[in-house]
């Protein structure tokens, strides 16, 4: 499958998603004025991942901040993620970011993909 590979801006995060090297990596802030398109190809790219997943996907999310649009757009790639075997979400956020942490919160209540929590 092919590797896509999106660099941050301001307002995007950057995405690595490389199956064949077992990298799925979100970092960054996301606050576009339109995710929808932001994360278009990204939804396309977990749909066609999740016909043949690999054995193990585990998803690093290390946002400095999102926005609640990002977070419904991260909901509907989790939910679906929900179907393929071992997978989890490692959110990362800073030792002192409550918002970050309880947005991580927020999707665990919501899906049921399991969540790492770490903070750094």
């Amino acid at each position: 499958m092919q590797k896509l590979e999106i660099n941050s801006t301001d307002l995007t995060p950057s995405v690595l998603l490389d199956a064949d090297n077992r990298i799925f990596k979100f970092e960054g802030r996301s606050v576009s004025d339109n995710p929808k398109d932001f994360f278009k190809p990204i939804h396309a790219w977990f749909k066609e991942y999740s016909k043949k997943p690999n054995a193990v996907t585990v998803i690093v999310a290390r946002f400095e901040y999102i926005d609640t649009a990002t977070q419904r757009e991260l909901l509907d790639i989790i939910k679906t993620l929900e179907g393929l075997p071992d997978v989890k979400i490692v959110w990362q956020f800073l030792e002192d970011d409550e918002d970050m942490e309880e947005c991580g919160q927020e999707l665990v209540q919501l899906t049921s993909v399991p969540f790492e929590f770490q903070a750094y």
